[in-house]
């Protein structure tokens, strides 16, 4: 029986693989370029602050590297919605998405590699204009480029969409990773006085900004001569129509009708959840190669094969992901994770405590990153489909702003708050674990309150059934 045909109450639906992979190249260019800006930013910073401030603790300008990529992420935080529902209301012959899509990439692309360019030769106000300009960019593509999921794949088949979409991300956050620890890292970046970075060839730090941008141009061209968004959405308006009617929701959504209150409910609760949850991982993320220097006193080429390992336990969890939230449902999926990652820095805090750092990478910090990158990332295959499955097709662009504008407004915050918290007595980068600790403990206790919602009766295909393409 094809996925067009009735099947009892409802429709026999299957996720096309192949354009779902297609679609994933979007998030393969975004991961991969976050993923090296992510590595490099908060050490730029660091260093040309402590030079211009003529400090020799990393630790006395924290709070301003915290500020600056606060106010990153607060650009991000006002342009998503806005480029959410620009996108919405677009309509061109290449669809709602990707005139967004192809600007934002190519220039992104072009401005990124100028980043190292400007640290290389001490100039921080050209690092700071060079990083707001590469975020506007990088906004104006990252809320349609995650909306086209949603656009083209039917309400019950999206969390396993989006485990495909997140294991294209992960792919492309791992290639400069892997460059960097078997080409620059390992050699270069290892260095663990502050200046050092600065005093070798500027194409030791630009080869990964410079991979990251030919990657970025390759991903977006393949998407957009193998995804005809508007065709396809033509094709398939049968089964979305059918997804629409079996969402993992209270109350049905209606096209033009106010969202019901039950509905408002659950998406204020998801919101709020997500933005503790993302208060832990963006504080972890921007601060751990500060962590890895400054605390532990270790290579960073180490931490390049931590990132590396979470990364596959992340996508070990994005394959199962969808698998377990269509038997448990996604609201129990997700706060499972929460919980092997909660557990996972409950086990770092308390293992931090006790053994004290001698100037090697802690091995159990492998094993920790494993346990939280599977959680997370059942965190993060789930919490984008609940919050879409809330609207209708008219507003997912809006609807993807307001997740990210959750998530963004935590990453503006948590970069200052640790950097002001890192200015106290008492407090180091030694306490990075129990900040992450607390916040996944209140992002667990309000997600409880979510409504969980009977799994939907929409027959999907699985095994080598779902294999079977019509196209």
């Amino acid at each position: 029986m094809s996925s067009n045909e009735a099947q009892g109450s409802g429709r026999t639906l299957k996720l096309n693989y192949k354009r779902t992979f297609i679609i994933g190249f979007a998030f393969f260019g975004i991961l991969l370029m976050w993923q090296v800006y992510d590595n490099y930013a908060s050490s730029f910073l660091s260093e040309l602050f402590m030079g211009a401030l003529h400090k020799s603790n990393p630790e006395d300008v924290q709070y301003l590297v915290g500020i600056m990529m606060a106010i990153d992420n607060l650009a991000a935080l006002i342009m998503m919605p806005i480029f959410g529902n620009l996108s919405d209301k677009t309509e061109t012959k290449i669809g709602k998405r990707m005139p967004f899509i192809l600007i934002g990439t190519f220039a992104c692309a072009i401005v990124f590699p100028f980043m190292p360019v400007a640290f290389h030769y001490n100039n921080l106000v050209a690092l700071i204009i060079l990083m707001a300009v590469t975020v506007f960019f990088a906004m104006m593509y990252r809320n349609p480029a995650v909306a086209l999921m949603p656009d083209l794949t039917p309400k019950p088949l999206r969390s396993k969409a989006n485990g495909i979409i997140n294991i294209m991300g992960y792919i492309g956050g791992a290639v400069p990773t892997l460059l960097g620890m078997f080409l620059v890292l390992s050699k270069y970046l290892g260095e663990k006085e502050p200046g050092s970075w600065q005093d070798h060839n500027i194409w030791v730090i630009e080869i990964p900004f410079l991979l990251a941008s030919v990657l970025m141009i390759v991903s977006v061209l393949v998407l957009f001569f193998l995804i005809k968004e508007n065709k396809i959405k033509e094709e398939i308006k049968d089964d979305l129509i059918a997804g629409e009617k079996e969402a993992e929701i209270e109350d049905s959504v209606e096209e033009d009708a106010p969202m019901s209150k039950a509905n408002k409910t659950m998406l204020i609760l998801i919101l709020i959840a997500e933005f503790f949850w993302f208060m832990a991982d963006n504080g972890i993320g921007t601060f751990m190669t500060n962590y890895t220097r400054y605390h532990l006193q270790a290579s960073t080429s180490a931490l390049s094969v931590n990132t590396i390992i979470s990364g596959l336990m992340s996508v070990v969890g994005f394959v199962c992901g969808g698998i377990i939230a269509s038997k448990i449902g996604r609201k129990w999926t997700l706060t499972s994770g929460l919980l092997l990652t909660l557990a996972a820095y409950v086990v770092w805090f308390i293992l931090g405590l006790t053994i004290k750092p001698n100037g090697n990478f802690p091995i159990y910090i492998y094993a920790i990153f494993a346990v939280k990158g599977f959680g997370m990332s059942l965190v993060h295959v789930n919490s984008f489909p609940m919050v879409v499955e809330l609207c209708n097709a008219k507003k997912i662009g809006k609807f993807t702003g307001l997740y990210y504008a959750s998530s963004m407004l935590a990453q503006t915050i948590t970069p200052t708050l640790i950097g002001l918290l890192l200015l106290t007595d008492g407090f180091g980068f030694d306490l990075l674990p129990l900040y992450a600790l607390v916040c996944i403990a209140i992002s667990t206790g309000i997600f409880f309150f979510v409504k969980s919602v009977k799994l939907n009766k929409t027959k999907i295909k699985v095994g080598l059934e779902a294999l079977d393409q019509d196209d």
